[in-house]
């Protein structure tokens, strides 16, 4: 041993002698391991180091480090473990979502490619139509109708820009009369010679300033009215027809492809396919069409007769209210308000609490 471990370095007897000592320390008894085997039980095994024997079932191989007596022993399972065969990771339980993974992006690329093919039908059909090398199709009453509808929302459009800058206007002069009334007040206390003259004036200035708040209350009435009438009800009827109109080119476009294919020569053998391709779009852009035209016919009928109503009303209100207002009869003023039923906020009132609303 002395003669082995010269110059403090072990040899290589040392080192089979040393490993031998330790297998055979840590090797369970023959009878231990044979009832092992006929009971199912895991063997125990000191120090988790291989049996180099015939045993019936191999254990995690074991390595020394060099220099040291430190054991590394691999994270093996044994042939009893209970993993499951079918783990989370096997194909058999998710195939539905690899195949959710694998379609999802194959949807979109689907989605990107319908949208171009129909974005440049669409286009080549506009620009066809302006050389005039293609049809369209044409309503005569429903593109009447149509284009009545925006001449009527420009011109409604128009009366609501000239209604808001009078009511701004008026709302100024009210303001003024109001502070003419307040100065003629003041007045009237600090010169008595002329107190008279002022308290007249500043009864008059105060009356004006009354009966201007009312007619402010009319003239707002008929401001939100129209607004509501031209920048929603007809906009709404209007992003319609933009949506019919989309819809026409698109019905269109695929017209003149189904049309080209049943013109063309019958000598390729894909034309078939083609053929039935482009029936089948036809058929679906020519339904959509078909319902956008009847909604757009439904929606301007509905808002014919609706602008009549509130229009007539509007219009009733807004003359008796300044007509009422400049003849200076303020009990038909007042009358007009309540019956459009018009309630006028305080000078000095905030807006309501939410209780309120």
């Amino acid at each position: 041993m002395a003669h082995s471990m010269a110059n403090g370095t072990p040899t290589m007897e040392t080192e089979e002698s040393f490993e031998i000592q330790i297998m055979n320390d840590d090797t369970p008894p023959l009878n231990a391991i044979h009832g092992a085997v006929h009971s199912g039980s895991s063997s125990p095994v000191v120090g988790q180091t291989s049996l180099r024997s015939g045993s019936s079932q191999p254990t995690p191989p074991t390595s020394f480090l060099p220099g040291t007596l430190t054991q590394t022993t691999a994270n093996v399972p044994p042939a009893s473990s209970t993993v499951p065969l079918n783990s989370p990771g096997s194909p058999s339980q998710n195939g539905s979502s690899d195949s959710k993974l694998v379609r999802t992006p194959q949807s979109k690329i689907d989605t990107i490619k319908q949208w171009s093919i129909s974005t440049y039908k669409c286009t080549r059909q506009i620009i066809s139509e302006r050389l005039g090398k293609t049809s369209r199709t044409i309503d005569p009453e429903l593109e009447s109708q149509i284009e009545s509808l925006r001449e009527t929302q420009r011109k409604y459009a128009a009366i609501l820009r000239l209604a808001r800058a009078l009511t701004s206007h008026f709302y100024h002069v009210v303001q003024t009369q109001h502070a003419l009334g307040d100065v003629f007040a003041d007045l009237a206390q600090k010169s008595p010679e002329l107190q008279e003259e002022f308290l007249y004036n500043a009864d008059t200035q105060r009356n004006l300033t009354k009966n201007g708040e009312t007619l402010l209350g009319a003239l707002n009435f008929f401001v939100s009215t129209v607004s509501t009438l031209c920048n929603k009800t007809m906009e709404d009827t209007l992003l319609t027809i933009k949506q019919y109109e989309t819809a026409r080119i698109e019905y269109d476009a695929y017209r003149t492809d189904l049309e080209l294919l049943i013109q063309a020569p019958g000598a390729e053998p894909s034309l078939g396919g083609k053929l039935d391709d482009a029936q089948k779009n036809f058929a679906v852009h020519k339904e959509r069409f078909e319902q956008l035209r009847q909604d757009v016919a439904i929606k301007l009928k509905f808002l014919e007769e609706n602008k009549v109503k509130v229009m007539h009303k509007q219009l009733l209100l807004f003359h008796n209210a300044v007509s009422a207002y400049f003849s200076g009869n303020q009990q038909a003023l007042e009358a007009t308000l309540k019956q459009f039923n018009i309630k006028l906020k305080a000078p000095n009132c905030g807006s309501p609490s939410w209780i309120e609303q």
